[in-house]
């Protein structure tokens, strides 16, 4: 465990930046702690910084130096001649195409092209390395242009053509429903048999054993994490590189070019686009399968729902006790005489929950709209899955949510519940929660948020050190994959949880810099809470163990996808870029534009809340989505909480058994209702950005090599001479004196 995962390119990727990193990061993150207060940590270096200083006088000598541009291009054109990268496509769609021509089709001088494809192809190398060694997804169409420039094959397994099924392009939309309830076999015998493992946390990370009576050194599994120390150094990279100014400059024009092309595109081919949408009989945005990827549970429910679920639940259990008061129980009718309440009484306004300007950038008022007219005693009661009643109430209302959207047949979600980390017990209580109550649909599937509030636990003596979290949350994860029979609800739950997420507030000051000094997590026992990199890069660390360890026994494995980017410092965004397969809001890209770039060509989602912002943090008619959507980051709309505002197999019959391909090749108009000219248009556009970055790479190394041709070329004429003057000497020596 701890082998780090070194990558090994055959090509130079050296920038004006290396050496400094470790400087500019550890600068760029005490000015973040210095101006916590602020709601947007800045990134950019002042006016007067040495390095800008030496990026100025660097760009003015190599003004200086005439340099033959075009020699450049035409070895450039050479080189593509016998490397062609664009591949022919069968069946290619006709539509109208936006071309740039001439010989510097970026706007930038080659020389500020090269440092700025090196410094974007370092970090897409970078994201490769984590997303990879946590068996999470990589941009296909990204991992082949970086296997170009690798001289070690990427693991591409995760992408291979799914396993051959009985869909077919003609095939149902409705995948086949089970005829058994998932949650049904608990006997042991149904249970996957115990491996006889061992587990135990050191340093923050759990380590597997082979033997569970003797976990040493000798038995210990080698399951592969990411080395502290190198998360450490690419963390400085990649705070290095977003503030490099010839990069910075470079990707924004990047962005407002593929802005520009993508309203050329719709000015030139809209109506195309809509005939072929019309062509398809029966489908429209209605019926075709939408996935919010970004849904709590606790606030899954309208406000009216809520209340009309309240109402009956006063009048069908009126006498159930439901809450212990100072050691008396209380029945649900008594909770509400306590408050001068009757079902009469209650309405939307009654119960408060909306929320309103007063909670912008108030994170603390906007969790207290989760408690119904106020009473945090009723939000335990009917939105919590651990209480008196084993979360009856909030089990049976999250039961007629499923119901709807089983009704509307084309609507699915990724439900949030929560794991705070305070016991060890919690795993199982909410997996039994679930399995006690049917809490099952297959519309829905499950991801657990872990709430970002070590400080508020060590504070109320519920934890005595950080690694105790982390043992509380993952333990269990490790026991139920070694032994499925010794938490059997567990096990059955997790085959329909699809991820982790990190919740809190992202605007909170943060009050330490994670580097190699921080205290691990066993000796973190300060009051100040840990910053979001620290807590993001322990999530991977034992989500990557517990994948391998899950993989062996051909479990289903987890992916990261965290609350990123909502507010606070721009390093949130960095984490999630190296970590990540997807996040949620990411508003922060807008100031970002080197990170923006890079989420477009690593095509990382972004499941954005317009309507959630609003209340929150951003205004509804400055959010970035349709810029977003119209440069091409893989964006979706999410409802974050409608409280408050209002799968492999199972995709090849919502997408069609080719949706894996690349392009036009993987769409099926009749069931996603996607022209194939907008997806091919996409496809196109995204290869031509990355193969603008690969090939300037190429052509560097082209050059050096016609260089270095040309050096030994020098050098053999010379030889030649000198030979021929040794042979000259010799004919000399030999004739008559």
């Amino acid at each position: 465990p701890g082998i780090p995962v070194v990558l090994k390119q055959t090509i130079d990727l050296r920038t004006s930046m290396d050496g400094k990193y470790k400087e500019i990061a550890e600068e760029l993150f005490s000015r973040s702690l210095a101006e916590c207060d602020m709601l947007s940590a800045p990134y950019e270096f002042p006016e007067d910084s040495p390095i800008e200083q030496l990026e100025e006088r660097r760009q003015r000598l190599k003004r200086q130096i005439s340099q033959d541009v075009k020699y450049l291009k035409e070895q450039s054109q050479a080189f593509m001649d016998l490397y062609p990268k664009e591949k022919e496509r069968e069946g290619e769609k006709d539509y109208q195409r936006v071309t740039i021509s001439g010989e510097e089709k970026c706007g930038v001088p080659f020389t500020d092209l090269l440092d700025a494809a090196k410094c974007v192809v370092k970090a897409l190398f970078i994201r490769e390395k984590y997303i990879g060694l946590s068996m999470q997804s990589f941009c296909r169409t990204t991992a082949s242009y970086l296997e170009e420039l690798s001289d070690r094959p990427l693991d591409m397994g995760i992408y291979e053509e799914i396993p051959v099924t009985s869909v077919t392009a003609d095939q149902t939309v409705h995948p086949p429903v089970s005829t058994t309830h998932p949650y049904e076999n608990q006997e042991p015998a149904c249970m996957p048999p115990d491996i006889g493992y061992g587990c135990k946390m050191v340093n923050g990370v759990v380590h597997i054993y082979t033997n569970k009576d003797t976990m040493e050194k000798s038995t210990e599994l080698e399951l592969p994490y990411p080395d502290l120390q190198d998360y450490i150094n690419d963390m400085n990279v990649m705070m290095a590189l977003i503030i490099n100014g010839p990069v910075k400059s470079f990707c924004y024009r990047r962005l407002q070019y593929l802005s520009s092309k993508f309203q050329m595109h719709i000015l030139l081919n809209e109506m195309k686009e809509l005939a072929a949408q019309k062509k398809v009989p029966h489908r429209d945005f209605y019926n075709i399968r939408k996935v919010d990827t970004h849904i709590h549970a606790a606030s899954c429910m309208n406000q009216k729902h809520l209340l009309r679920f309240i109402k009956r639940a006063m009048k069908k259990y009126p006498g159930e006790i439901v809450h212990v008061e100072r050691g008396k129980g209380q029945t649900l009718m008594e909770v509400f005489e306590t408050m001068n309440l009757t079902a009469f009484d209650l309405s939307v306004d009654t119960l408060d929950m909306h929320a309103d300007r007063n909670t912008f950038h108030r994170f603390d008022k906007f969790n207290a709209k989760y408690n119904p007219i106020g009473e945090s005693i009723l939000r335990e009661i009917f939105i919590k899955t651990d209480n008196h009643v084993q979360g009856k109430y909030f089990g049976h209302i999250i039961k007629e949510v499923m119901a709807d959207l089983e009704e509307s047949k084309y609507q699915n979600v990724e439900l949030r519940l929560s794991i705070c980390g305070r016991c060890r017990d919690e795993w199982d209580k909410l997996a039994q929660w679930a399995v006690k109550h049917q809490v099952y649909s297959n519309n829905v599937r499950w991801l657990v948020q872990v709430p970002r509030l070590f400080d508020v636990y060590h504070t109320k003596k519920q934890l005595c050190n950080f690694q105790e979290l982390l043992d509380n949350i993952f333990m269990p994860l490790f026991e139920v994959t070694i032994d499925p029979a010794r938490h059997r609800e567990l096990h059955l739950f997790l085959q329909h949880v699809v991820g982790l997420d990190s919740v809190d507030d992202e605007s909170k000051p943060e009050q330490h810099c994670f580097n190699m000094e921080s205290p691990p997590p066993v000796n973190w026992t300060v009051e100040d809470n840990p910053p979001y990199a620290y807590y993001l890069y322990y999530m991977y660390a034992n989500m990557t163990v517990l994948n391998h360890l899950r993989r062996q026994r051909g479990f289903n494995t987890l992916v990261l996808r965290p609350h990123c980017g909502e507010a606070g410092p721009i390093h949130h965004l960095v984490s999630g870029f190296m970590l990540s397969e997807n996040i949620s809001h990411g508003l922060l890209l807008r100031k970002a534009p080197v990170l923006q770039y890079l989420y477009y060509l690593a095509q990382i989602g972004i499941a954005m809340s317009p309507l959630s912002n609003n209340s929150l943090f951003l205004s509804y008619h400055r959010n970035p989505l349709p810029e977003y959507l119209s440069r091409g980051l893989m964006v979706s709309l999410s409802t974050d909480d409608p409280l408050q505002f209002h799968f492999t197999k199972v995709k090849s019959y919502w997408l069609g058994p080719h949706y894996i391909k690349e392009g036009q090749e993987g769409n099926d108009i009749r069931r996603t209702n996607v022209p194939d000219i907008r997806v091919e248009y996409r496809y196109e556009t995204m290869c031509e950005e990355l193969n603008l970055i690969t090939q300037a790479i190429h052509t560097e190394e082209l050059a050096i090599h016609t260089e270095e041709l040309a050096i030994h070329t020098e050098e053999l004429a010379i030889h030649t001479e000198e030979l021929a003057i040794h042979t000259e000497e010799g004919t000399l020596c030999k004739g008559p004196v």
